[in-house]
């Protein structure tokens, strides 16, 4: 699961909010990526810093778009040798308060189905 969270140039195969994904500089121990979303009347790109732990945990740090705010963690905790808890965190606010109120909504529904698309990529890549 890890790996498929990684993997942020695949996002719009699945997620059907994401138009684009592309990274922009890796390493091994970070990753910034941009990533698009057109969701209703949200249609903005946003970059974030990620911090890489691998296996582990994927820490998220905004690094520009119309966001005042975001950060997140994605959390991977193994249950066995075919399973794992995964727990998605995330704060965020917009620069602006009427697109806050306007778009939070979107935003909030987008992060909740988000885990459920990548359980779903899994069983569609790994049965």
């Amino acid at each position: 699961m890890y790996q498929l969270v990684n993997q942020i140039n695949d996002y719009p195969e699945f997620l059907n909010w994401c138009s684009a994904a592309s990274i922009l500089n890796q390493t091994e121990q970070e990753i910034t990526a941009s990533v698009c979303i057109n969701k209703s009347a949200f249609n903005q790109s946003f970059t974030t810093v990620n911090t890489l732990t691998p296996d582990t945990r994927i820490d998220m740090q905004l690094k520009d778009g119309p966001f005042k705010q975001l950060q997140g963690a994605w959390i991977f905790t193994a249950l066995n040798d075919n399973a794992c808890k995964i727990n998605l965190e995330l704060e965020f606010s917009f620069a602006s308060r009427l697109v806050d109120i306007a778009i939070a909504p979107i935003f909030t529904a987008i992060s909740n189905a988000q885990l459920d698309a990548f359980i779903a990529r899994a069983k569609n890549i790994y049965g």
